[in-house]
């Protein structure tokens, strides 16, 4: 016996209509690339993407084309968005971080047809161009005024082509298991891999986030995606801060910590998203100039480990929540977000403190298992460490084109690559990539758990932990050390920081001060160049 309800399909532009219905003039404000802020509402986003989707379809768009965006967070790269969702073509955000020829090779693996490009990326477009054959078109998210002279070929500032249409258009009609998005991983080995969102699958998820255990927003709050859209479905901000009715401030291409605190301010932001560089930065900022925040309640951390001392930072100076989360772009990317169950309502700061270290649990739609090699399962004790999958509606089942497929197991998980404990309460830490992990003889070390105790200490901005090779123990770890501004930490004071904290086997048997610690297109440490560059390095207990 079949069930006697509507079928009405998950596709992702229902959500821009229910925003306009529901929440016609919610503001939506953003920094421009031009400069000043650019103030509009869910109404109009909605009747610019129509006009965006017939217009796509004039220029010979059709169901299943990818369209590349090399573009910020604003108003005009959200109606792009819709308006491609609306006709069934493909959204492909492309990162402006990769290196020129993982641009290329990613554009030209998706095949684009199209390139929506803001004006800081242009000069970038000209020079890679002429290798990217399947761009038709490009389109330069300006206006007339501000479309600069290029060499760029059959190249239209967006208000000028967005003019040549109207909004009398009605969405097209497909399965909302049809292709939404593309976000190709940051191909910190081999290529990068392409993985493909539905629009059952953006809907589903942004369902997970809205929830009071996860994200937690509603109607009567000011969101800031600080994540770019260009990172994993701006954490499905794009479309849950619309579901919601919430009111939208996109921080344009400025994300220093000044930028960033001006944008909190003036669009009175209660609710805001990004990865630790982003916070660390802003904390600074606020030092320097004794800043306040004067409406901002929550802020959700991920990308890579938050240090217990941004934290704690934002909870005692500030007044700030701060929810510690996990995902990945193969993930939608929630994974778990670290919100308080009943079983972990906590009796003092510090207790809750050493909760929000860990990743947190996941929403209802995510399956969560640890394993040891021989993917046999491993006991959610809070202790054991092992390889982390997941599986649910909007976590990939392959990749692009089918490669990486031994990503996926027999009964459907995605081993994401982590290594990570699961405590009794199903609270998920993350103790390392599986690639990063410390073995010293024979046991595993957390390059992670040192690198976040390392930032509390008052002399230290950022911190990376290696492993070295050593004759006696395979390999021990290097602590690298970014001092903050005007400060010389030494590696006395390093480690005697950091003894008591951990064990004494994880201590780590050098401290090296450098100016820079590099990062992914993604930001987070590429250790990878850190390991090659101190791969002759001779620790002094060797």
């Amino acid at each position: 016996m079949q069930g006697l309800m509507q079928h009405w399909p998950l596709i992702c532009t229902k959500i821009i209509d229910h925003a306009a219905a529901q929440h016609p003039n919610r503001l939506v404000l953003s920094r421009s690339v031009e400069g000043p802020l650019h103030r509009t509402n869910y109404a109009e986003v909605r009747s610019r993407a129509l006009k965006a989707a017939k217009r796509l379809t004039r220029d010979g768009i059709v169901l299943g084309d990818r369209v590349a965006t090399l573009a910020w967070n604003t108003w005009r790269h959200l109606e792009v968005w819709y308006g491609l969702l609306g006709i069934g073509a493909i959204y492909h955000t492309v990162n402006p971080r990769l290196f020129p020829d993982q641009i290329v090779w990613i554009v030209n693996d998706a095949a684009d047809r199209m390139l929506f490009v803001d004006l800081t990326f242009v000069p970038l477009v000209e020079k890679l161009i002429d290798r990217m054959p399947t761009i038709e078109k490009i389109v330069v998210l300006t206006d007339a005024a501000h479309m600069p002279a290029t060499t760029l070929p059959n190249a239209v500032a967006y208000e000028d082509w967005l003019a040549e249409a109207d909004d009398d258009f009605r969405w097209a009609a497909f399965d909302e298991t049809t292709a939404a998005g593309m976000c190709y991983t940051s191909g910190t080995t081999g290529h990068p891999k392409g993985v493909v969102y539905s629009h059952r699958s953006n809907v589903l998820h942004a369902f997970q986030a809205t929830m009071p255990d996860m994200m937690g927003v509603g109607s009567r709050d000011v969101i800031m995606p600080v994540v770019p859209m260009f990172h994993a479905n701006c954490w499905s901000l794009a479309f849950t801060t619309p579901m919601i009715g919430a009111s939208l401030v996109l921080p344009g291409p400025k994300l220093d910590g000044a930028s960033v605190h001006e944008m909190l301010e003036v669009g009175g932001v209660t609710f805001t998203a990004a990865v630790p560089t982003v916070w660390l930065m802003l904390l600074q900022h606020l030092d320097q100039t004794g800043g306040a925040l004067s409406s901002l309640k929550r802020v959700v951390i991920g990308g890579s480990a938050c240090p217990r001392a941004i934290t704690e930072a934002f909870m005692r100076r500030y007044g700030v929540e701060v929810r510690h989360a996990w995902g990945m772009t193969e993930t939608s990317p929630l994974g778990t977000i670290c919100s308080v169950k009943p079983e972990t309502l906590t009796s003092t700061v510090e207790e809750w403190l050493d909760l929000q270290t860990k990743q947190g649990i996941p929403p209802f739609g995510v399956e969560m298992k640890i394993t040891d090699d021989e993917n046999r399962a491993l006991p959610h004790d809070g202790t054991t460490f092992g390889r982390l999958k997941v599986r649910g509606p909007a976590i990939a089942s392959g990749y692009y084109k089918g490669i990486g497929a031994e990503a996926f197991d027999a009964d459907g998980f995605f081993d994401t690559g982590d290594v990570a404990t699961i405590d009794p309460n199903g609270y998920m830490q993350i103790t390392d990539r599986a690639k990063d992990v410390i073995k010293s003889g024979g046991e595993w070390i957390s390059s992670i758990d040192i690198e976040n105790l390392a930032v509390g200490h008052p002399d230290v901005a950022e911190a990376a932990v290696i492993g070295i090779a050593h004759p006696k123990w395979d390999e021990r770890p290097l602590l690298v050390v970014v001092p903050k501004k005007d400060r010389t930490p030494t590696r006395e004071a390093l480690l005697d920081y950091l003894s008591g904290r951990i064990a004494k086997w994880w201590m780590p048997d050098d401290v090296v001060v450098v100016e820079e610690i590099p990062h992914t297109a993604t930001g987070k440490i590429q250790k990878t160049t850190l390991r090659d560059r101190f791969r002759d390095y001779r620790l002094p207990t060797a």
